[in-house]
């Protein structure tokens, strides 16, 4: 985009935000009407006090006018209050109107943007992060709660009494109208030459809040690792630099926001002292009648109380429409998985082939170069090498969670492209290194809203070795916490074993499985995956070598490329990069000093 085109560019996002606002109303098109209705009858009733106030002054107290009726000051009085008991009735009907409204509406906003991200590919995922995610989730749309049921509720009334105020005065006098205008301009001028620095300065406290939810989750998530290698002051530090950035900002918005209103009261009490000197000199004339300069003082303060209702409000417009447009990037997401599309279904055979694949996270960084390998059903093959050599993107694009530049991923004879994804990776299991756990129970779990039946989970759960474990803490209904903390390291991974067999894939795939277990833990986790593998096509990737000597076809993969293939022993006397591996792991696991 060339320099010229980026203004246009944001007041074409900014008009774009507001429209998007204005069209999630439309399902509730006759409740507005009501609102329009109930604004309407407040709106007359505070034009109408002013002016009962006037008739009294001029009618009764200056002009002795006789007394009949309701045309009295007590007949006057009963009408002022029945008129602010209308206003007052109408207002808080409108409010509960608009609230129900704005709630529905962010319920609605708030589901869309989980289903979104639900559907998101793996790439759109790590584009965005977690931080901005949540913060797209809640405080944005939060935001946006803030401009339906506070300003648009104040805004939709403001206007209509604006334009009701500036009729009433024309129609009592236009000379003192035009008195009354004076301050207009100059607000709207104040107004306007500080939009750009709010819209900016809640552009960068979005972007803050974004980072911080992202350092919150992270470092939660990591709270082990900071503990264990004593970084608390360190990552203290780093949030200290991060939250002096976001206090920074808001105080710069709190200046911003506390500017206005004052600016406005300045000009209004102007304006007031503009009337009543102007207001004396006719009154002196005989030209203006006393309760006419009164009630304009009213409708003056009345017209500026929602100017400065405006432009106190300003700052939270300009904050939904930059959380609108942040929301709808998500939504407009143009990288989202169907889970439906393609063309051919059915059950996982379990045969699949590379074909010289090539693939790389960010373009020109290849991860993957040329890789070819085909597994027949049933088959166990494993994929051992150094880290970032490449293994575990293998197994992401089996069940094409990132989409290969080059080549062609086969699963039984048919590219994974044609695949329905449903279909595809209902046929494929994969067993992750950190195991993830839902809150729930276990047989949340293990079933995974697939309306699994109790015995197919309590077969996957011996089969897998968890069951006594399982039954010694309550069965399939025992609570498992937020990401499965109340069991051990293995006790989760046997469930992830188990959920993965409860679904019956026909190919398995296990990442780094043994990865983070002790020994004695390892033996049972062991017996585990043999019992779970038989008849499956199961695909290693393997940190401990000794998991994967009874695999039918062993890769060693190297810089993005498979240098070695073959058995165990015969890989072992190739005396390559394999058997360096073997052997640096003797090494590790013998005590200091002794022999291999």
């Amino acid at each position: 985009m060339i320099p010229g085109d980026k203004k246009p560019e944001r007041a074409k996002d900014r008009h774009s935000s507001l429209v998007r606002l204005m069209i999630l109303m439309k399902p509730y098109t006759g409740t507005l009407i009501i609102c329009a209705i109930c604004v309407l009858i407040v709106n007359l009733a505070e034009l109408g006090k002013p002016y009962v106030a006037k008739i009294i002054i001029d009618d009764f107290l200056v002009g002795g006018q006789a007394q009949h009726g309701l045309y009295s000051i007590t007949g006057m009085a009963v009408m002022y209050f029945v008129v602010a008991l209308l206003g007052a009735a109408f207002s808080m009907t409108q409010v509960r109107l608009m609230a129900r409204l704005s709630q529905n509406i962010l319920n609605t906003m708030r589901q869309k943007v989980f289903d979104k991200i639900l559907h998101m590919t793996m790439k759109a995922l790590d584009k965005y992060g977690t931080g901005r995610l949540i913060t797209r989730s809640t405080n944005d749309v939060e935001t946006i709660n803030e401009f339906y049921s506070d300003v648009f509720l104040n805004l939709f009334k403001d206007v209509f009494l604006l334009a009701g105020i500036i009729v009433v005065m024309f129609i009592m006098d236009w000379q003192l109208a035009l008195v009354a205008m004076i301050g207009v301009p100059i607000i709207f001028g104040i107004t306007f030459s500080m939009k750009r620095i709010i819209k900016r300065n809640f552009k960068q406290i979005k972007q803050l809040i974004g980072r911080i939810n992202g350092f919150f989750a992270e470092n939660i998530s990591g709270m082990k690792v900071i503990q264990a290698f004593n970084r608390q002051s360190d990552k203290l530090e780093e949030f200290r630099d991060l939250n002096k950035k976001y206090y920074h900002r808001t105080m710069m918005q709190v200046f911003l926001n506390s500017f206005l209103r004052p600016v406005m009261e300045v000009v209004n009490s102007l304006i007031i002292a503009l009337l009543i000197w102007y207001g004396y000199g006719r009154i002196s004339g005989g030209t203006l009648q006393v309760g006419v300069l009164y009630a304009f003082t009213n409708y003056v303060k009345q017209f500026f109380n929602p100017i400065n209702d405006l432009a106190e409000k300003y700052t939270t417009i300009e904050s939904a429409l930059v959380s609108t447009e942040r929301i709808y990037e998500v939504l407009d997401e143009p990288s989202v998985e169907d889970l439906a599309e393609g063309t051919h279904g059915g059950p996982v055979q379990g045969t699949v082939e590379f074909k010289d694949v090539w693939f790389a996270y960010n373009e020109g960084d290849w991860i993957l170069k040329g890789i070819s390998f085909k597994v027949e059903k049933g088959q166990k093959i494993a994929f051992v090498g150094h880290t970032g050599a490449g293994k575990s993107t293998i197994i992401n694009l089996i069940s094409r969670y990132y989409t290969i530049q080059k080549g062609q991923i086969l699963v039984d004879g048919i590219p994974v492209e044609q695949w329905k994804l449903k279909d595809l990776r209902q046929g494929v299991s994969t067993v992750m290194q950190d195991v993830f756990l839902f809150t729930g129970t276990v047989a949340d779990n293990l079933d995974m809203h697939a309306s699994l039946d109790r015995p197919t989970m309590e077969r996957a759960l011996a089969i897998s070795d968890a069951d006594d474990f399982v039954n010694s803490i309550g069965g399939l209904e025992a609570p498992v916490i937020e990401q499965g903390f109340n069991f051990s390291t293995g006790q989760r991974q046997l469930l992830s074993f188990a959920r993965a067999i409860a679904h019956d894939p026909a190919i398995l795939v296990l990442d780094e499985a043994t990865a983070h277990i002790d020994t004695n833990t390892e033996e049972l986790v062991q017996k585990s995956i043999e019992n779970i593998s038989k008849g499956r096509t199961s695909i290693f990737i393997a940190h401990r070598l000794s998991t994967i000597e009874n695999c039918d076809q062993i890769f060693v993969i190297d810089d993005g490329q498979i240098r070695e293939r073959g058995t165990h022993q015969q890989l072992y006397d190739l005396g390559g990069i394999y058997y360096g591996l073997i052997k640096a792991q003797v090494e590790e696991k013998q005590p200091a000093g002794a022999q291999p």
